[in-house]
């Protein structure tokens, strides 16, 4: 695994961890946030493998639904979970009459873990100059 992989690896990790806090705290909208950006973080990880970039959340996720989800290197239901992930990100950060409850962003979180096993799982089967 190359160091920039490693190092999104590392930023989801983070990024889980602070949406178990919040989840902890019953805030459940501001944990679905930070459990999408551990997926899109994982999504950048495998991407950087492959030596691809992108600085819109649009161009990874159509590029991981590409370069992973239909080529079945991973489960393609990654690439789903990621982007009803986005969705409940852009309910919880943008509508005011709608709250996400705490089954849904758990079910996030356990998604996330899953995910990132998957992408440590494929990244750790690459030469470290992958990428």
């Amino acid at each position: 695994m190359n160091e920039e992989s490693a190092a999104y690896l590392r930023k989801a990790e983070r990024a889980l961890r602070a949406a178990e806090i919040l989840l902890s705290e019953q805030d459940a909208e501001s944990a679905a946030g930070r459990a999408y950006y551990a997926m899109l973080h994982i999504a950048q990880a495998l991407l950087r493998a492959k030596g691809l970039r992108y600085r819109k959340h649009s161009g990874a996720h159509a590029a991981f639904g590409e370069h992973f989800a239909k080529t079945s290197i991973l489960d393609p239901k990654y690439h789903r979970w990621m982007l009803a992930a986005f969705n409940n990100r852009l309910t919880s950060d943008y509508d005011i009459d709608v709250t996400l409850d705490l089954e849904t962003v758990s079910a996030m979180l356990e998604q996330a873990h899953e995910f990132l096993a998957a992408a440590r799982d494929y990244l750790s089967g690459l030469p470290e100059s992958a990428g």
